[in-house]
């Protein structure tokens, strides 16, 4: 039979687990090093697992610590809730997702992907923003369950990152009604108006200039920039057609303030859900992998992008371009 969890060693492991410094926790509980260590060591004997890994200098916690921090942050809370005022009715266990996306990602194509968890009483959902670099370290110190991305993630041996391709964009040219006009042709709006483009190291940006490339066409570039969110102003203000997929200004297109010209022909945008291969992987991740295979851009695509007018100048177009 398994002995009952000592809450003292788990409340020593919690309190070093939010400091991240045993020197420090040790000073604050009033209490020696060595006496703080052997409580964890024992809660790691009673789990059979380690709960932290020693790199350096510092301590991190390993895949087994971070559930043990949550579980430990939800009896801890309970016990402030048993003895505070009572206010609200105690609920069930709370499961938390932590997610972590390129700061540059559509804040459209980030909701789409969370839509399945949003607004259900048992999860709480924590969001961090970073470079790829930044958000790849959080996955593997286990601070992040997933990390959304466009790009894929490189791996070798060492960093066995699992990409999961959860939808594929296409990509359009958008931008106000007067700069577009009527039953113009891709070539010549790509010719004739100022664009509103991602930078070179976009999967997008590559493919746009091997088009131009091909069509011979030299653009007249108003603003290069690395940040969907910024490419959807420039295109509100009509600073020029933006070559964005149109999740990224879906709301938009609904109301009829920008258009979408055309779609690029063979020029879409790929988003991944990169995870690490755990012994004790996150449950909410399954469900939103498996809801993510419906393509995003045919659940979320507004009618005005999908208009007959559109598919008839598609069709023009992609006789252009070809």
């Amino acid at each position: 039979m398994m002995a009952a969890l000592n809450y003292n060693h788990l409340r020593y492991f919690w309190a070093v687990a939010h400091d991240g410094n045993l020197t420090r926790t040790a000073e604050r509980l009033g209490v020696s090093q060595s006496a703080l260590s052997i409580q964890i060591r024992k809660l790691e004997e009673q789990v059979g697992h380690a709960l932290f890994e020693r790199r350096g200098k510092h301590l991190v916690l390993s895949e087994a610590g971070r559930i043990a921090l949550d579980h430990a942050d939800v009896i801890f809370a309970a016990g402030e809730e048993l003895v505070g005022t009572l206010k609200e009715r105690p609920g069930g266990r709370r499961h938390v997702l932590r997610v972590g996306s390129l700061a540059t990602l559509s804040r459209n194509f980030q909701i789409a992907f969370l839509r399945p968890l949003l607004g259900r009483e048992d999860v709480e959902i924590v969001v961090r923003s970073g470079t790829i670099n930044e958000l790849l370290q959080g996955l593997t110190a286990h601070r992040l369950d997933v990390v959304l991305v466009n790009v894929p993630a490189s791996r070798d041996a060492a960093t066995p990152w699992i990409a999961h391709p959860i939808a594929e964009q296409p990509v359009g040219l958008i931008g106000r009604p007067e700069r577009i006009g009527k039953r113009t042709t891709l070539e010549d709006l790509l010719a004739r108006e100022p664009l509103v483009v991602p930078t070179p190291e976009s999967s997008i940006r590559v493919g746009l200039d091997a088009l131009l490339d091909r069509l011979g066409i030299r653009p007249r570039i108003a603003a290069e920039v690395d940040d969907m969110a910024m490419m959807r102003l420039f295109a509100r203000e009509g600073i020029g057609l933006a070559v964005v997929p149109p999740i990224v200004v879906r709301d938009e297109l609904a109301t009829g303030l920008l258009v979408q010209a055309d779609q690029f022909p063979r020029l879409s945008e790929t988003f991944y859900a990169v995870t690490l291969s755990r012994r004790f992987p996150n449950p909410l991740l399954r469900e939103l992998i498996a809801a993510a295979r419906v393509p995003l851009a045919t659940r979320n695509a507004p009618r005005s992008a999908r208009s007959s007018g559109t598919r008839r100048d598609t069709a023009k177009a992609r006789r252009t371009t070809s």
